[in-house]
């Protein structure tokens, strides 16, 4: 059994910051706690757009708060998202993410393979897959 507080992972090594100051990630479950997956509580801020492409992971995102778009770049296709509602990027799909102006987005994050609680999105918008 474990428990995580968010309030324990808030102003540690496991709350990472995106290189662009897009959104701040606090890291809760990682590939060493043997899961088959990792979860993350990832704020979005508002007003401001991130270029993502987990070419190695596949990742599903439960919003929580806030509100904004989701936008696939192969089809160009906008997809609005609420609190309330969960998008699953199950073909490891490039997309565009958006905050809207009104407020950050508050998101739980989970990742296939695990994240090591490292990652940042490298240039193209892909964590790397790391080992512990």
């Amino acid at each position: 059994m474990k428990v995580v507080s968010l309030n324990d992972v808030i102003g540690t090594e496991n709350e990472v910051k995106a290189k662009n100051g897009n959104w701040v990630s606090r890291r809760l479950l990682f590939k060493k706690d043997g899961m088959g997956y990792s979860v993350n509580d990832t704020i979005i801020k508002a007003g401001t757009e991130t270029h993502i492409w987990y070419q190695n992971h596949l990742e599903s995102v439960y919003c929580i708060e806030g509100s904004g778009e989701v936008e696939t770049i192969k089809d160009g296709k906008v997809w609005p998202i609420k609190a309330g509602d969960i998008y699953a990027l199950d073909q490891n799909d490039e997309h565009l993410l958006r905050a809207h102006e009104g407020g950050d987005m508050r998101m739980v994050c989970v990742f296939n393979p695990p994240l090591t609680g490292k990652e940042n999105h490298d240039e193209n918008g892909v964590y790397p897959v790391m080992e512990d």
